[in-house]
């Protein structure tokens, strides 16, 4: 059965290392909304046009789970809507759904995305420490029933 991998976590938190890592072992599709906004966009804080590549990741995601293949979504999924949607996804597509939370300390982000922004790698953009806080306010924690595999 495939399985569609939710990687859910704010800015800096693993999702990209991870994401590469079942990318090989699984194999599987990693489909990273960041890598089509730099390559395709070239900003990635439109939030129009993110919106639209996500959907676009979402129609290839189902195609390929039909297809029996396993997907890794690196969409952040901060809130709870996005993560059910995507469960809904999975389901009707025969698949499996798996959420990893990666939840490193506030300040551990802050480090890391300091550090990245020194020198930024292929398809990333530069995140400030408010843009950090921003997004910590829109993240929906997963409650017990998501059944969320939590990396810290």
């Amino acid at each position: 059965m495939a399985t569609l991998y939710m990687l859910m976590g704010l800015p800096g938190a693993g999702k990209t290392t991870i994401g590469k890592r079942l990318e090989q072992e699984c194999p599987a599709l990693l489909l990273s909304p960041d890598v089509w906004m730099a390559r395709v966009v070239r900003d990635g804080y439109d939030a129009d046009r993110r919106r639209a590549v996500q959907q676009l990741q979402l129609e290839l995601a189902d195609r390929v789970l039909r297809l029996g293949r396993d997907v890794v979504l690196e969409f952040g999924f901060f809130r709870r809507v996005e993560r059910d949607d995507a469960r809904t996804l999975a389901s009707k597509a025969g698949a499996e759904a798996q959420l990893i939370f990666l939840d490193p300390p506030f300040e551990e982000l802050v480090n890391r995305l300091e550090a990245r922004n020194q020198d930024l790698p292929p398809d990333t953009f530069s995140v400030t420490r408010e843009h950090l806080e921003l997004c910590a306010t829109w993240l929906e924690r997963p409650l017990p029933e998501e059944q969320a595999s939590i990396y810290r």
